[in-house]
């Protein structure tokens, strides 16, 4: 019996699917395992070229940063240029493209795990452009990564002339780029973004971090252990509400060598500090959070109108982008319960997959999956490929 004319579309539907779960298999392998070989890999894999590159700036973004820089003490200001790193699969013509934004840590786009993630992507066929977030490199959540994120889409869309890229939101960049996303400078610019680890709320997640409860869209509360660190983090942020002006400056460096884990270099400024503020600072370096919650606590209740604003949620009515969430069920520093409330709290039909898994922790992946969660991973992914290409 001869094949109808359905069944040739279907089948050629379905080999085309496999092909993009085979791709996916392919880039999760390299990112866990740069080194992998096998013949499946070297099928699916092409050479990688990268190089640094600069974004500029438009007027109308440059305006953009300078007013979120004013709602910072410490941290880069904006120079009109971006730094960024392309990496170009060889020998692809006209590749679909895919903007990775790195999450609140102080090497930035030169972080491995994103290094490696953006040359697994890339040797899977698509161009990856990893831009330079000043502010999340200091760890600070503020408007000027908007501005950053949807420029870089601007580019890298005008770089391939694919019809729009995919936006890879990772952590806190996540929650920033659903607002370059819904802006309407940048939207055309974006296929589709991939939310990893994202936040909806950033003062639910600040008393997350200092009180280890998760708080759930049904109403309630639960246990859900937080990273000691993350209340360093906020603390970071909101200096001037933890220490007299006459201690910032050294609890702001204290406090940076904290964080970029240089532990020695941050215990060798305490005697500069004065006693409250030694106290304070030995509570965060001690990682003896329950000491500095109430401050934490309180500094969230003033700052609430100021995490609104940069909170997803209530804020993307115009939101035209499709979405792809994926969290890690044992993420200690922005909770899965935030990617519930994504789901809730977006356009409904542009929210295209949410999967909140034991596979994945907050940036990278967790031991001891069952084969069903990474096959699983590997469908999610693969979503994602096809719509990117």
């Amino acid at each position: 019996m001869g094949l109808t004319l359905g069944s040739v579309v279907l089948l050629g539907l379905l080999v085309n699917h496999l092909r993009f779960e085979l791709r996916s298999y392919a880039l999760l392998r390299r990112f866990t395992d740069p080194q992998a070989s096998g013949p499946l890999l070297r099928w699916e894999t092409h050479n990688v070229k990268m190089e640094e590159v600069t974004i500029p700036l438009s007027a109308g973004s440059g305006a953009f940063l300078e007013a979120g820089e004013s709602n910072r003490k410490f941290g880069a200001g904006p120079s009109g240029l971006v730094r960024a790193r392309l990496y170009s699969p060889v020998g692809v013509k006209s590749p679909g493209g895919m903007v990775v934004v790195h999450g609140m840590h102080h090497l930035g786009m030169g972080e491995p795990r994103l290094v490696s993630f953006a040359r697994a992507v890339a040797a899977s066929g698509l161009m990856v452009l990893t831009p330079q977030l000043d502010s999340l490199a200091d760890y600070h959540v503020d408007s000027s990564s908007i501005a950053v994120i949807g420029e870089s889409a601007s580019w890298l869309d005008e770089r391939v002339g694919n019809a729009g890229v995919t936006v890879t939101g990772i952590s806190f960049a996540g929650g920033l780029a659903l607002f370059a996303a819904s802006d309407s400078r940048y939207a055309s610019h974006f296929r589709a973004l991939v939310l990893v680890g994202a936040y909806d709320n950033l003062a639910r997640v600040s008393r997350f971090l200092a009180t280890g409860l998760e708080e759930l869209p049904e109403a309630g509360v639960e246990a859900h252990p937080a990273h000691d660190y993350g209340a360093s983090v906020f603390v970071y942020a909101h200096l001037n509400q933890f220490f007299p002006p006459g201690d910032l400056s050294v609890a702001h460096a204290a406090l940076r060598d904290w964080l970029w884990e240089e532990p020695e270099k941050a215990r060798a400024l305490l005697g500069e500090l004065s006693p409250a503020s030694r106290a304070t600072m030995n509570a965060l370096l001690e990682r003896r959070i329950d000491q500095v919650r109430p401050q934490v606590l309180n500094a969230i209740h003033v700052d609430e109108v100021e995490l609104g604003a940069l909170s997803p949620q209530g804020q993307m009515t115009n939101l035209r982008v499709p979405v792809y969430i994926l969290h890690g069920s044992a993420d200690n520093i922005i909770p899965p319960a935030e990617s519930l409330w994504l789901k809730q709290d977006l356009p409904r039909r542009q929210v295209r997959a949410v999967l909140i898994t034991p596979a994945f922790s907050h940036v990278d992946f967790a031991k001891g999956a069952s084969v069903w969660e990474e096959l699983q991973l590997v469908h999610f992914m693969a979503a994602v490929l096809e719509k990117a290409t």
